[in-house]
């Protein structure tokens, strides 16, 4: 989830929560309290100085985690309490500010990109995938609630309200995902690929949008659709970029299928292959769950991938798109991040 929807998120639950006799004027400290914690963990972002494998190592990792967050929370509380003056001190915001961090968790996992919960005593990223990383619809319920709570004031029902709106909001996204799941198992039986596994991605624009992935050893076949859409939408220039975003995504029945292999094919498959399995790479292997070759250089010395989780059409470029690379036959493998 982006970093300003995070905060918008927990000033909504601070004021969602406050308690009716709370002293005169906490109300403001609560909710900045509860913006500023829900975006805490996002710092992480300053791994990224130490280069781009450090942060695909790190990112939603330590900050991230349920086990370390009572830590992160009395450290935040201590530091807000200075920073908002709040006279009963950083017990006054512990309640809030945990929260705060826990929704921040829980938006991200609801995310595809995977969120180290267990971070440093396990490596694992939970990911349920229901969710784009930036959904505007998922944000606007949010800035809803957040104006409404504003016009009354002295109410809090509005932020318990989009609350619960939210909540069902994400609900419903799981049951399109069970309907994206249902959707790529009827083709892997339709078209006899055995063993195969199916892989969903959300998309941007709508919540019926889906990349429907079919995986097996060798290659992965993928289609992008709407869900609810019978007729494929129409796209002309002018017609704005959020169109242009939807327009890809068509009806289950005439859904186009892609094919993307794992290692490439002919001469350069046995390269590949050998750079993926090499040391370099494993930090990338570990991180990437739908990973696609995309191409080799001149002369066969590196060889690129990426992972078609963060592939969404109508993009110039796609991000985590990593290689490997040596000076010869016989040399070793070396990680080459992006450009």
């Amino acid at each position: 989830m982006d970093t300003l929807t995070h905060a918008l998120s927990g000033a909504l639950l601070a004021r969602a929560i406050a308690p009716k006799d709370a002293p005169p004027g906490s109300l403001p400290r609560r909710m900045a309290a509860g913006f500023f914690a829900c975006a805490a963990p996002d710092l992480d972002i300053v791994v990224s100085l130490a280069g781009p494998v450090a942060y695909l190592a790190n990112h939603r990792g330590a900050t991230h985690s349920i086990l370390l967050l009572p830590l992160w929370a009395l450290l935040l509380s201590w530091l807000l309490a200075k920073i908002l003056r709040e006279p009963r001190g950083w017990r006054a915001l512990y309640g809030v500010t945990s929260l705060g961090l826990g929704l921040h968790i829980a938006g991200d996992v609801i995310t595809s990109y995977g969120t180290m919960i267990l971070a440093p005593f396990s490596d694992w990223r939970a990911a349920i995938g229901t969710t784009f990383i930036i959904d505007l619809w998922f944000s606007g319920i949010i800035v809803a609630g957040l104006g409404a709570s504003a016009l009354l004031r002295r109410s809090r029902w509005p932020a318990v309200a989009a609350s619960a709106v939210l909540a069902g909001y994400v609900g419903f996204q799981y049951l399109q995902k069970e309907r994206a799941i249902e959707f790529g198992e009827r083709y892997a039986h339709d078209h006899g690929i055995s063993g195969a596994t199916v892989n969903v991605q959300p998309r941007p624009v709508s919540p019926f949008n889906w990349t429907v992935f079919v995986s097996d050893a060798e290659a992965h076949r993928f289609a992008n659709v709407n869900l609810t859409r019978a007729e494929p939408r129409g796209y002309r220039p002018g017609d704005g970029f959020i169109a242009m975003l939807d327009s890809v995504y068509e009806p289950p029945s005439s859904a186009r299928w892609e094919t993307r292999t794992r290692y490439g094919e002919g001469t350069v498959k046995t390269l590949a292959q050998e750079a993926w399995n090499s040391p370099a790479m494993s930090v990338y292997r570990w991180f990437a769950d739908l990973p696609a070759f995309e191409n080799a250089s001149t002369g066969s010395t590196c060889v690129w991938f990426i992972d078609l989780r963060f592939y969404t059409p109508g993009r110039a470029t796609t991000p985590f798109r990593y290689g490997a690379c040596r000076n010869g036959p016989d040399a070793p493998w070396r990680l080459l991040p992006p450009a």
